[in-house]
């Protein structure tokens, strides 16, 4: 008798680790719920492409980047020769000019949701000889000479846009550009307005 008594119920001295079939119900409708969310949400892709840099590429790195959203450009050129520096503006700040200044200032102020969608142009030799940044809505700006070889640069997708420039520059111009695109959501770009 004894006997049958230590091994009659092995589960009342571990009551926790066993559930009842309710539970296990319950538990199975809460992971399936969860797996069927999951499966519902947005997924977060990234669109980023690079576009790879063209010219000579003497003298210093740059990069020019900011947050949110590009809403102007600025060149200068050598007129009927090269670029000599470009400076972008995020939002209401502008970044340090890469290059220098040289004549006249050519500017392109973007509408609000106008972004920059492809970017062509010239080099030749050591230096950038022309730029033309196309917009969303069909405009452009054009600086420099049409000299030599062409590039032209534009995102793998279609809700990327223009969100940095790169290349190298020295004491007389740009001597190499590229281009890095990316998708800019409206959260990001209201967050970057109201700080």
């Amino acid at each position: 008798m004894e006997f049958s008594n230590r091994f009659e119920s092995p589960m009342a001295a571990f009551p926790c680790f066993f559930w009842t079939s309710s539970q296990t119900r319950m538990f199975s409708l809460l992971f399936f719920a969860v797996l069927c969310a999951s499966c519902l949400a947005k997924p977060a892709l990234v669109h980023y492409s690079y576009s790879n840099a063209v010219g000579g590429g003497s003298g210093n790195a740059f990069s020019l980047n900011g947050k949110g959203r590009i809403t102007s450009i600025r060149l200068w050129e050598v007129p009927n020769a090269y670029i000599t520096g470009i400076q972008l503006r995020y939002e209401n700040i502008w970044t340090p000019r890469a290059g220098r200044y040289y004549g006249g200032t050519h500017e392109l102020n973007l509408f609000d949701g106008e972004v920059i969608v492809q970017i062509s142009g010239k080099y030749y030799s050591n230096y950038i000889y022309q730029l033309i940044f196309l917009t969303s809505r069909g405009r452009s700006l054009i600086v420099g000479q049409p000299i030599r070889d062409s590039f032209n640069f534009y995102p793998i997708h279609v809700d990327a846009e223009l969100r940095m420039l790169s290349g190298r520059v020295n004491s007389a111009g740009i001597t190499a550009l590229a281009a890095h695109w990316g998708a800019v959501y409206m959260h990001e770009c209201n967050s970057t307005m109201n700080n």
